[in-house]
C-alpha cells in the first residue's frame, strides 16, 4: 500500500473549480486507504479552510489530510534553537507557530519568518531586513514567486529582504526536500513507498526526485510534455490527469 503525496492547484484544482476526474481519484485513493497527504506550498489557508475548499468542489477529505508549507515551517523550527519570531504572514501562520510554542514579536527575534500576505509593507521590510542583518535567521515558507495573474508570493516578499540584508532564507516548502521529509513524518510514511503527484516539474517533482519518491507528473497544470525535456530528470510517470492515473 503506498503513500500518496498529492498537490492542490493545477492538479485537482484551477483556482476553486475541479479539474474534472480528481475528485473520483482522491475518493479512490480513500477508499482504497492508501495514506494520503494533500500538500500544498500555500501557507494562508489552514487544513479546515483547505478541507472547505476541496469541498465546495466535491472533494471531500478528512482535515487532518492537508499538510501546508506553515505546518512544514513549524516543524522545522521546533528542530532549531531559539522560540521567538519576527512574522510576515497570515493567520494560518502564526497559528501554526503558537502551536509550536512561539512568540510572535519584534523585539529581539530569533528568527524572521516570510509566508504571505497582501498586507506587505515598508515597515515590514525595513524590520526585518534589520533583524536578519543583525542576526536573525531567515526562514520562508516557500520559494514561489507568484500565483495566478502574477499576484505575488512568498519569494516576491523575500527579495527587498534579501538585497538589504544580503541573506538567503531557508525555504521550507517544495522543491526542498524537507517539506516531503516533514509531510511523511506526519503519517509515519517512508519515502521508498511513497508516490507524488504534481503539476510542476520545478517544484513538485524535482522535490519529490530529491526526497527518492515515486513522482507522477499530470500535465493539467503548470508543466507540459515540452517542459519535461529542459530538464535533467524525469518523473516516473506522466499523466493528462489525476483523473487518468492507474498506477497507484
Amino acid at each position: 500500500m503506498k503513500n500518496v503525496i498529492c498537490d492542490i492547484d493545477g492538479v485537482l484544482l484551477h483556482n476553486n473549480k475541479l479539474i474534472p476526474g480528481s475528485d473520483k481519484f482522491i475518493h479512490r485513493i480513500l477508499e482504497q486507504g492508501n495514506p494520503l497527504v494533500i500538500l500544498t506550498n500555500y501557507p494562508v489557508q489552514t487544513g479546515k479552510d483547505l478541507q472547505n475548499r476541496l469541498g465546495a468542489a466535491g472533494i471531500n477529505v478528512p482535515e487532518e489530510c492537508f499538510y501546508t508549507s506553515a505546518m512544514a515551517t513549524a516543524d522545522f523550527l521546533k528542530h532549531q534553537t531559539g522560540d521567538k519570531a519576527f512574522v510576515i504572514g497570515e493567520g494560518a501562520l502564526t497559528h501554526e507557530l503558537y502551536k509550536a510554542g512561539f512568540t510572535i514579536t519584534d523585539i529581539n527575534p530569533d528568527f524572521v519568518i516570510v509566508g504571505e500576505t497582501r498586507s506587505y509593507n515598508w515597515d515590514m521590510i525595513h524590520k526585518a531586513a534589520g533583524f536578519v542583518a543583525e542576526g536573525a535567521r531567515f526562514i520562508a515558507t516557500n520559494p514561489d514567486t507568484h500565483g495566478p495573474a502574477h499576484s505575488p508570493a512568498c519569494g516576491a516578499l523575500c527579495a527587498p529582504i534579501e538585497r538589504i540584508s544580503g541573506r538567503m532564507p531557508f525555504y521550507v516548502g517544495k522543491p526542498s526536500s524537507w517539506i516531503i521529509r516533514s509531510a511523511l513524518n506526519h503519517i509515519n510514511g517512508h519515502s521508498e513507498n511513497t508516490v507524488i503527484i504534481g503539476d510542476n516539474m520545478r517544484t513538485d517533482i524535482l522535490a519529490g526526485f530529491q526526497a527518492g519518491l515515486e513522482t507522477i507528473l499530470v500535465t493539467s497544470g503548470v508543466s507540459q510534455l515540452k517542459d519535461v525535456e529542459k530538464e535533467p530528470f524525469r518523473p516516473n510517470h506522466i499523466f493528462d490527469c489525476a483523473g487518468d492515473i492507474d498506477v497507484i
